[in-house]
């Protein structure tokens, strides 16, 4: 099973690390990997974003989903897959970069807010729906979507995610959450990120 499924079926949680320099990039990701993360999201607003997700990916293999966030241009999708990158996640849902991604058959989860968003998304191949930003689409809002999108596309709400919200997403219908500076922030140490993925893990492990 290669899809995004399958990265999610330890742990249903997706580490943004918006802002990670190179030199951090393996020893942030490899506490992740401890926790149970096999998910992995290098915003292209980085330092060095390429030469991140080449190290990660190259550190991990199959074994995890690592690639970009931020991915507003085609020719990115390229320079993702070059490096090694297999996911990419935009803020929006342009399917010019959907279908860009599905051609390097690399997984796609790009950002929408509404039904119509959503339905284009998954007819240029979508691999799940990045609901976002989740402060604007509340649990109430997700569980609606909910009701109109295939009982077997994954909703990824992000956005303002923190351990003590991922309940009131998951009964309406989430079932991954994507993880920013709750979880990293530009500089944490490796004890800061262990102490705050260790709550999300714990959070996440309720829900089930």
């Amino acid at each position: 099973m290669n899809s995004i499924a399958k990265y999610l079926s330890p742990l249903p949680l997706i580490a943004i690390l918006r802002g990670i320099t190179l030199d951090e990039a393996i020893h942030i990701s490899e506490i992740l990997y401890e926790l149970g993360f096999r998910i992995i999201e290098v915003p292209l607003n980085s330092p060095q974003p390429f030469d991140s997700i080449a190290a990660i990916a190259k550190r991990f293999g199959d074994d995890t989903l690592v690639g970009a966030g931020t991915v507003l241009q085609i020719d990115d999708v390229n320079r993702v897959y070059d490096a090694g990158g297999k996911l990419i996640v935009m803020p929006h849902a342009d399917v010019a970069i959907i279908r860009a991604a599905k051609e390097r058959q690399m997984i796609c989860t790009p950002g929408i807010a509404t039904p119509t968003e959503g339905f284009a998304a998954l007819a240029a191949g979508a691999d799940g729906l990045k609901t976002f930003p989740a402060e604007m689409l509340t649990p109430p809002v997700v569980k609606a979507l909910r009701a109109v999108f295939p009982k077997d596309v994954i909703m990824i709400p992000v956005g303002g995610i923190d351990p003590e919200s991922m309940a009131d997403f998951w009964r309406a219908g989430a079932r991954a959450f994507g993880l920013g500076s709750a979880l990293y922030r530009p500089g944490a140490t490796v004890d800061a990120v262990r102490d705050a993925g260790m709550r999300f893990v714990q959070a996440a492990t309720a829900l089930r």
